[in-house]
């Protein structure tokens, strides 16, 4: 009985850190760009909260304004904020794996012509003319000596295939 007991108190120490380690998330969460933190799946009040912390100018008032968001943090699971943050910094394992992927698709695309068709059997009703394109330009500015304009153009277009891809599939 006594050990059941043990088990579900916890340290101030460690209640404290749980508590900054929120404190440091709100931080990263206003440090966001106001288009990223509309994106996020959190409570209107966290949100409005972090958002006028972007314009609270006076140190003390910024970090009693951060202070609140960590508090406000306490009622929100965190995981799913550090995970999304994770992604937008490229530090999550899924998130490079799939730019590893991107990228693998497009180095098939420039080496060969046969790949086309593979990645349009992949993803159906994808805008292949446009992808050729991008390839044929790409491979230009390679043997030109060109920067890689069509180069990065021709990632972000594989970038959105598979996002387009990874969202249908989420939706069955």
């Amino acid at each position: 009985m006594i050990t059941a007991m043990q088990d579900q108190l916890v340290s101030k120490t460690r209640r404290k850190k749980e508590m900054l380690d929120l404190q440091a998330l709100g931080v990263a969460l206003v440090d966001l760009p106001e288009s990223q933190i509309a994106d996020l799946q959190i409570a209107d009040q966290l949100r409005d909260a972090v958002l006028e912390a972007k314009h609270i100018k006076s140190h003390e008032g910024r970090r009693r304004q951060l202070q609140y968001i960590g508090r406000l943090m306490r009622s929100v699971d965190p995981e799913p904020i550090r995970e999304k943050l994770k992604a937008w910094d490229g530090v999550s394992a899924g998130e490079t794996a799939r730019l590893h992927r991107i990228e693998r698709w497009r180095e098939k695309l420039i080496e060969d012509d046969g790949a086309l068709g593979a990645l349009a059997d992949a993803h159906p009703g994808i805008d292949t003319q446009r992808l050729r394109a991008l390839v044929r330009n790409t491979r230009e500015e390679r043997n030109a000596g060109r920067p890689p304009r069509a180069y990065r153009e021709l990632f972000r277009a594989l970038r959105e295939i598979v996002a387009d891809a990874a969202s249908t599939d989420d939706a069955s």
